[in-house]
């Protein structure tokens, strides 16, 4: 175990994925076609504070400071708390993983509910949290992208995923739904983001209004049949205003390197940024989300 007593322990405990709040310019036209590739204003960058345990740390507090994160080599489950040598989906044991309705398939595929089939693995949970309204978006991380969230899950979805716009266009009143429209979408653009793309800092601004008229006239079509199959009402257009959003970075790396605490348990640096759920050291980038469960402590 490394010595610790010469530094300052800034926080213990099991990392849940990182808490972000949007800056205070949230909403505007953008400016197609710029590249985004300088640091964000203090008082307009995304907010983020690492969970570990029951600590919180303000993290953007700490931009250019040399910090070290230690995994202990303690893992435990988010929703059981017993001890697991491995995490599944981002924080789960194996039971769990395997029980529980929110670590099932329809969960990354919605299209794919067996709900009406008396199959859900959870039926009370799947009530709760699959037949509540659900949002189609588009959103630009790493170029143009399509995505679906529950609507009380804006902005925290753009933001996890490092976008630097997004733009609601379609809602819907089941998470079922919201897959079947993406479906659709995914057929002329993708549903992923380039991480390494995104950590580069090298995204060109869209007219995310403009791509959502040319791809609403391209899905029109696939868009009627499910307004016929579910009522006319159950697919609802928007007209919001595209979001934006400015990232705590300092400097953004020419080449992504990507830490792996399963490898090196201690990993660290001067801390350039934070985007999306990475930190952003001068060594390389870390997931954190990809560390859920892990005990970990993170000192100066």
């Amino acid at each position: 175990m490394t010595d610790l007593t010469l530094k300052e322990i800034l926080a213990t405990g099991c990392l849940q994925k990182m808490a972000a709040e949007p800056g205070s310019a949230v909403t505007g036209s953008a400016e197609p076609g710029s590249a985004v590739t300088g640091s964000a204003a203090a008082g307009s960058a995304v907010k983020y504070t690492l969970r570990a345990g029951e600590q919180r740390l303000a993290l953007n507090d700490y931009l250019g400071e040399s910090l070290q994160l230690e995994w202990t080599g303690a893992i435990a489950c988010t929703h059981c708390g017993r001890a697991t040598r491995k995490s599944f989906a981002q924080g789960y044991c194996y039971p769990c993983f395997k029980s529980l309705a929110q670590c099932d398939t329809c969960i990354m595929k919605p299209e794919l509910c067996h709900f009406h089939e008396g199959t859900c693995r959870e039926p009370e949970w799947g009530q709760r949290f699959c037949f509540q309204p659900h949002i189609i978006y588009l959103a630009n991380s790493s170029g143009l992208k399509v995505g679906i969230t529950r609507a009380t899950q804006m902005p925290t979805r753009w933001l996890d995923q490092g976008a630097i716009q997004a733009l609601p266009i379609l809602a819907v009143d089941t998470r079922q739904q919201s897959g079947f429209v993406e479906v659709l979408f995914k057929q002329q653009v993708s549903d992923r983001t380039n991480w390494r793309a995104m950590l580069k800092g090298e995204v060109v601004e869209l007219d995310l209004a403009a791509e959502r008229d040319r791809l609403l006239g391209e899905v029109s079509d696939g868009l009627s049949q499910l307004r016929q199959r579910f009522g006319d009402d159950a697919i609802r257009a928007l007209d919001e205003p595209a979001w934006q959003f400015d990232y705590p970075v300092l400097e953004y790396p020419s080449k992504v390197a990507s830490h792996n605490l399963d490898k090196t348990p201690l990993v660290g640096g001067r801390l350039m940024g934070i985007k999306g759920q990475y930190l952003m050291f001068d060594t390389g980038v870390i997931n954190l989300r990809k560390y859920t469960g892990y005990e970990i402590r993170l000192t100066a």
